[in-house]
């Protein structure tokens, strides 16, 4: 089954960054929009951000905008989340997926996700 792939989680101090990525060795990640997801233990899955297939549209969640930057680079055919000011709010299973537009209610190639924990 054809997975993306999710790495740069850990453990990070509040106010700290990280820089997530998404690749694929079996995907064209150009060929999709990108999404980020964030799942946290008794609620439901949301959406961070996301990454549109051409001109590089970009959509952030509210509780993200102005902290996290979602970008892609075609070279190295990966997507990347810099998350930044992280507080614990921002703790989660951080998820790619792809998608035909960033709008869609269907997003596939789901990976195994990279756990992110924000914590004194």
């Amino acid at each position: 089954q054809l997975q993306l792939v999710e790495s740069g989680g850990g453990l990070v101090q509040p106010g700290g960054s990280l820089r997530l990525s998404c690749a694929s060795s079996e995907v064209t990640l150009a060929a999709y929009a990108i999404g980020w997801f964030r799942q946290v233990p008794g609620r439901e899955r949301e959406v961070v951000s996301c990454i549109g297939k051409t001109a590089g549209r970009t959509t952030y969640a509210d509780s993200v905008k102005g902290r996290f930057t979602i970008s892609r680079n075609r070279t190295k055919n990966a997507v990347y989340l810099q998350m930044g000011s992280l507080t614990p709010d921002d703790t989660g299973l951080y998820s790619c997926a792809a998608a035909s537009h960033c709008f869609s209610d269907y997003f596939g190639y789901w990976g195994q996700g990279t756990q992110v924990i924000v914590s004194s």
